[in-house]
């Protein structure tokens, strides 16, 4: 509401810039599996053409206890890995890559990600739901985001606080948090079947250096994986 007992303290100063492209693709199925797609392909979901891979060990417990080797890597992009009109005449190529990657945050970083749908077999509103922080949403609009333009226009006055947002079908959305919450977060589409899919990534936020500002141990009687 922007007033005294309910401030709206949105990032002014932001430190990390991100690009996500939110849609879907193909993915090529293995020879003990028949898809029905073309060259035996199915459908796939990917947030910047990373369908997230499902880790057998749980990403937080692998963080805590820093044994992230063979379980995820922090190279997720912070921009699609090929440029295109993302609501225009999709590319030739709409084969996405898979992966298990996450984006690795400093404690207190101000952060603003434009998640960007993509017409890509089909342009549709995607709802995001970001674990363990509510963001203010900026700014959105139809079409591709412009990034010259666009951000003149953006809302850091009195925008909605929402921990779920639905990037527009065809158009944008422009979101900003504060990564003050230590631990592995998600991030996914809303959408059961895309979820599924891969539309999803994760965010881990370092701890900081205050007592409080560090991820607490799991408890003692905690069932190891």
């Amino acid at each position: 509401m922007a007033n005294a007992k309910f401030p709206a303290k949105v990032p002014k100063f932001v430190k990390r810039h991100f690009f996500f492209t939110v849609g879907l693709g193909i993915t090529q199925c293995s020879k003990k599996q028949t898809c029905q797609g073309p060259n035996n392909t199915r459908v796939a979901a990917s947030i910047n053409n990373v369908s997230f891979v499902q880790p057998n060990i749980a990403l937080l417990q692998s963080h805590f206890f820093k044994k992230s080797k063979g379980v995820y890597t922090t190279d997720f992009p912070t921009n699609p890995p090929i440029k295109f009109n993302y609501t225009g005449t999709p590319p030739r190529n709409i084969m996405v890559s898979s992966g298990t990657k996450v984006v690795e945050l400093a404690y207190n970083t101000s952060v603003e990600l434009v998640l960007q749908d993509t017409s890509i077999i089909g342009a549709e509103s995607h709802p995001l739901h970001l674990h363990g922080f509510n963001f203010f949403v900026v700014g959105q609009g139809f079409g591709n985001f412009d990034p010259k333009r666009d951000p003149s226009r953006f809302n850091l006055v009195d925008p909605a606080e929402r921990n779920t947002v639905g990037v527009p079908s065809g158009g944008w959305v422009a979101i900003r948090f504060i990564a003050d919450n230590p631990g592995v977060w998600f991030m996914h589409c809303h959408l059961e079947v895309h979820t599924s899919w891969g539309l999803k990534m994760a965010w881990i936020v370092q701890d900081g250096k205050g007592k409080h500002q560090k991820l607490p141990p799991p408890p003692s009687d905690l069932p190891k994986c």
